[in-house]
C-alpha cells in the first residue's frame, strides 16, 4: 500500500543543506535558487569570493538561508575547508551537486597537455574531491544523502575536438555508478549524475539565436524542440535530492530535451 503521507511529501526537500560548487555559473545559480526557494538550505562555492558573496546576498534579499566558501575544487585543502565551513554553519551535509567544471574545445594534435589536465582537473579531480570530503561527512552523520553530479549529454556521445570534454564527462558517469555501488546499500547515500545539453548562459547565448545555422542545427537534434533554459534544471536537481528518487543511484539521468533519443 503506498502511504498518502509519503505521496504528499516525497518532493518535500524543507530544511535539507546543500553544498553547490560552481554554484556561480548559470546552472549551479539555478540550482542555487530553486532550492532555496524550496526550503533548503544553501552552501555557496567557487573559486571568487566577490562573486559567491555577490550571489549570496542575492540569495538573502529572497529569503533563502545561505553562506559561502570559497576555493578551488581541484584543490584538497580547499575542498576541505569548504566541507568544514558548511558543518560549522549549518551543522551538517544532506545534499551535495557538482557543478563546477571547464571546457577548451580543440583538436587533440593542437591541445596542450596543460590544457588536458586543466580540463581533467577542473571537471574530474574536483567531482572526486567533493565526493571523497562530502561522502566522509555523509558516513559519519549516519543519515545518508543525495550526491547529484552534474555531466553532460556529451557523456555518452562523442564530438570533433572534445576529447577532453567527452572523457571528463564520461568518468563522472562511471564515478557516479561506482559510488553507487560503493555507498548506497551501505550508507543509503544515493549518487546519480544530471546529464544536460545546452543551457542559456552568459556563454552560450549566441547559441539562442532563432536565426543562426547553429541554433537551427542544433534543434534538428533536439525531439523537444528548444534548447535548456535554467529553470528546466531545477526539476530535476530537486527530485534527485528528494525521496522521490530513494530508489535510484547509479542513474545518468538525461535533461538533454530528447538528444540521446534522436
Amino acid at each position: 500500500m503506498v502511504n498518502k503521507e509519503f505521496v504528499n511529501n516525497m518532493f518535500d526537500v524543507k530544511g535539507k543543506v546543500a553544498i553547490i560548487t560552481g554554484a556561480t555559473g548559470a546552472l549551479g545559480k539555478a540550482v542555487c535558487f530553486g532550492y532555496g526557494h524550496a526550503g533548503m538550505k544553501v552552501m555557496v562555492t567557487g573559486r571568487k569570493e566577490e562573486t559567491c558573496r555577490a550571489l549570496c546576498d542575492e540569495l538573502e534579499a529572497e529569503g533563502i538561508e545561505c553562506g559561502y566558501s570559497c576555493g578551488d575544487p581541484a584543490v584538497e585543502e580547499d575542498v576541505i575547508k569548504v566541507v568544514d565551513d558548511t558543518v560549522k554553519k549549518f551543522g551538517e551535509i544532506n545534499v551535495l551537486v557538482t557543478s563546477a567544471g571547464y571546457n577548451h574545445p580543440q583538436p587533440i594534435i593542437e591541445q596542450d597537455l596543460s590544457m588536458w589536465k586543466k580540463i581533467m582537473d577542473s571537471d574530474v579531480q574536483g567531482t572526486w574531491l567533493f565526493c571523497k570530503y562530502v561522502g566522509k561527512e555523509m558516513i559519519k552523520q549516519g543519515k545518508g544523502g543525495k550526491v547529484i553530479l552534474v555531466s553532460s549529454a556529451r557523456s555518452k556521445m562523442g564530438m570533433a575536438n572534445y576529447t577532453g570534454y567527452c572523457t571528463a564527462k564520461g568518468g563522472i558517469d562511471l564515478m557516479a555508478q561506482s559510488l553507487a555501488c560503493e555507498w548506497t546499500a551501505k550508507y543509503k547515500i544515493n549518487v546519480n549524475t544530471i546529464n544536460p545539453t545546452v543551457f542559456r548562459s552568459d556563454l552560450t547565448e549566441w547559441m539562442f539565436d532563432p536565426d543562426s545555422e547553429v541554433y537551427k542545427n542544433f534543434l534538428k537534434r533536439l525531439p523537444i524542440g528548444r534548447l535548456g533554459e535554467p529553470e528546466d534544471f531545477v526539476g530535476p536537481c530537486i527530485f534527485l535530492a528528494s525521496s522521490a528518487s530513494d530508489f535510484m543511484t547509479g542513474a545518468n539521468v538525461a535533461t538533454e530535451g530528447g538528444y540521446w533519443a534522436n
